[in-house]
């Protein structure tokens, strides 16, 4: 039995709640799946958007590793992908529970994170994981296609932080907010990349802003990750669309993004997840505001 918790957009807002039956159970009284499966004392709870396939899987697989039961988040279309995390995070003994919501919509991302605390009995890592990325000269871009780069790697981040730091203020045991930067908030890499670069630029100064804000409440820490290009699927389509609109070869972008840094090479999932895991950990309790 796997549970998705679907965050429609009608008034109320309501959780509508979607069962795929393995075996009808025996009538009795009905918890959420996700507070049932967990076999191991765990460290907390997690919640990862963007988690149906790339970063996002990998983070919340290693967070399910080091101790956490962690809820998933991811849009409609990527329900199935979705169902498959939460199963592989189940065979680790770890409690899961998928929620469909689109985090740039305040309304959905506050029933999540509501919702997320309530299965989960709190909330202790909020990664806000989700983004996308318009691939187009700044002379050439359309306004939609900014306004929804920006709606979902600015917003997004925002609506994250804003309702795991009220969740866990009120909850009085500190937390771990970490948000999805990149390099190219630190320096566009191409300029094809504009509101990419803008959006993640603006992710830094959230990410401080936050820190600052939540800090004092329980000693919650808020940073953001900002690897360098990554082996995934966001990575190759760039790649496709670099191609596309200037003639390259195939797989020639991937190549020049290995030069973008030291080590001569393109980054894995398992890099970023080993990075948050750090962030996520007491270790890194007095480290705050980085990215």
């Amino acid at each position: 039995m796997l549970d998705i918790l679907l965050w429609n957009r009608p008034l109320t807002y309501r959780a509508a709640i979607f069962r795929c039956r393995l075996c009808r159970p025996k009538a009795g009284p009905r918890l959420p799946l996700s507070a049932r499966h967990s076999s191991r004392m765990s460290k907390g709870t997690a919640l990862v958007t963007g988690a149906a396939q790339g970063i996002g899987k990998a983070i919340a697989l290693r967070l399910a590793d080091d101790g956490f039961d962690v809820a998933v988040n991811d849009i409609p279309s990527n329900s199935d992908n979705l169902l498959k995390v939460v199963e592989e995070i189940k065979s680790k003994g770890r409690a899961s529970s998928a929620h469909l919501a689109d985090v740039s919509v305040e309304d959905e991302v506050k029933a999540m994170v509501t919702e997320v605390a309530r299965v989960h009995n709190g909330l202790d890592v909020m990664v806000a994981n989700a983004g996308v990325c318009t691939w187009a000269k700044l002379s050439e871009m359309s306004v939609e296609d900014w306004d929804r780069t920006m709606a979902i790697n600015c917003r997004g981040t925002f609506l994250c932080y804003k309702y795991a730091g009220i969740q866990m203020t009120l909850q009085g045991r500190g937390g771990r907010i970490i948000g999805a930067c990149s390099t190219s908030g630190k320096r566009a890499p191409s300029p094809f990349m504009a509101a990419y670069c803008a959006s993640k630029f603006a992710v830094r100064g959230l990410t401080q802003a936050a820190a600052l804000e939540f800090g004092p409440h329980g000693g919650i820490t808020v940073n953001a990750y900002a690897p360098a290009p990554v082996d995934t699927e966001f990575l190759h389509a760039l790649d496709a669309s670099n191609a596309k609109s200037t003639g390259s070869a195939p797989g020639a972008f991937i190549e020049s993004a290995k030069n973008w840094g030291p080590l001569g090479r393109i980054g894995t999932t398992a890099d970023v997840a080993n990075l948050v895991s750090f962030i996520a950990s007491k270790e890194s309790q007095f480290i705050t505001g980085a990215f």
